[in-house]
């Protein structure tokens, strides 16, 4: 082993519980875990991200990690922490979803070299489909007790919950679905590992202990923390929802300012779980922080290595370069190199009106871009003044009050952007 697997995690603060023993059994030979994945989505968001490093760091250590996509649980749905029953998916979507979540697993774990430990994927779906419902409850459910699985906090804490609609027999049974799998991975690959965020502990002892009345054999546990905002707030969630990994969902600029806006707190905590830098590093740059806070060094390389990880240097240069139009210099080439989504997430918030694409077609003056044709300005008495006193520009660029707005000035071929001064923005969305 190159690493003592356990060791890194506990320093980086992303161990909660481990099973007496797992550090030791790790530290004797290469050995196999695994972390379900929700496949509920065609894309992983920042919440996944977690497990999806901690599978990294176990890769890293010499082991061979196991992303298991939950093709049938994600039939069933898991109460682990949740207040009502998931929408079921048919088999179609999970298997889009799941070539989805492998593709962005790649950027992380090395599923393709000849190496001992090249990561898997599996799908339970594919062990879970031909059981009856009478062989499983004579193979697997006679091995668990009822008293075993109420006493569970992911059951306790639905049934007592005021406003909970209580829990299905189908939600009841997932962690019984949840630990078969460990056995048959047990069985199957000689895993002999499950991890999980720490709201699954219930469903991953389950499976240890499915290992060890049916197969006398010996499955270990370890669980990471739920990762919390100092603020109180939903970790991975803003207005918009989930941040997601897929750029089509969540834009490279948005995921790098999210984590460019985090707290000093959490962006202490999150260098240590989201990156791979290493102890030194990061004790240095807290300390760099320290010194000058309001230089944000350690957001900085927090959002400059999640980006390039996630996305890739280029989008990580782009999201800096739309960073600067909002809070610094910047030229219409820079405007015009933004794509659509990127330009409307810069410009999230900011006033916008419609206008035509005819009366850019023919020149529209900028007098009636600002107060009549566009409403930016009250009037055009208004927009004269502004124009008298060299504070209006047009695609970040000053004009004077005969400047004519043509197509030429169109970015994306359809938006113009208008500005007063330093901070008032306005946006003319030209459609036909």
């Amino acid at each position: 082993m190159t690493k003592n697997f356990v060791e890194e995690l506990t320093w980086r603060g992303m161990i909660q519980d481990s099973m007496p023993g797992t550090e030791e059994h790790l530290l004797e030979a290469m050995r196999m875990a695994y972390v379900g994945i929700d496949p509920t989505a065609d894309s992983l968001h920042i919440g996944h991200l977690v497990g999806v490093m901690g599978l990294r760091h176990f890769q890293l250590a010499g082991h061979k990690p196991v992303a298991l996509v939950g093709g049938a649980t994600g039939m069933i749905g898991d109460p682990s922490g949740k207040s009502a029953e998931r929408n079921l998916l048919n088999e179609e979507t999970l298997r889009h979803n799941q070539n989805a979540i492998k593709e962005q697993l790649s950027r992380f774990l090395d599923f393709d070299s000849d190496a001992e430990n090249a990561a898997i994927l599996v799908n339970n779906y594919d062990w879970m489909k031909e059981f009856s419902f009478l062989e499983f409850i004579r193979d697997v459910g006679k091995h668990i007790t009822v008293n075993y699985m109420m006493a569970k906090d992911s059951v306790k804490k639905r049934l007592s919950s005021e406003s909970s609609v209580g829990m299905s027999f189908t939600e009841f049974t997932y962690q019984l679905v949840q630990g078969y799998d460990f056995l048959h991975l047990y069985r199957d690959q000689k895993c002999t590992l499950q991890m999980g965020g720490s709201d699954q502990w219930g469903n991953i002892t389950t499976g240890t202990e499915l290992i060890r009345r049916v197969d006398a054999g010996k499955g270990y546990a370890l669980t990471w923390p739920l990762i919390t905002k100092a603020d109180g707030t939903k970790f991975g969630k803003t207005e918009g929802g989930n941040i997601w990994l897929d750029a089509e969902r969540t834009s490279p600029y948005k995921f790098y300012q999210y984590w460019l806006n985090t707290s000093d707190v959490d962006a202490e905590k999150y260098i240590k779980i989201f990156t791979f830098l290493t102890r030194e590093d990061i004790e240095s740059l807290i300390e760099t922080h320290k010194e000058a806070p309001h230089l944000r060094a350690l957001q900085k390389r927090l959002a400059e290595e999640m980006t390039t990880m996630v996305h890739s240097k280029e989008d990580l240069d782009n999201a800096i370069k739309a960073s600067s139009i909002l809070f610094g210099k910047s030229t219409s080439e820079d405007l015009k190199a933004l794509n659509e989504k990127t330009f409307l997430d810069v410009f999230d918030g900011v006033p916008q009106t419609q206008i035509a694409k005819a009366e850019v077609e023919n020149g529209l003056d900028i007098i009636g871009a600002l107060a009549e044709k566009g409403g930016f300005l009250k009037s055009n008495g208004e927009a004269r003044r502004a124009l008298k006193e060299n504070s209006i520009s047009v695609n970040k660029e000053k004009v004077k009050d005969d400047y004519q707005i043509t197509t030429a000035d169109l970015i994306n071929n359809k938006f113009v952007l208008l500005q007063r001064g330093k901070k008032n923005y306005f946006v003319l969305q030209v459609v036909d």
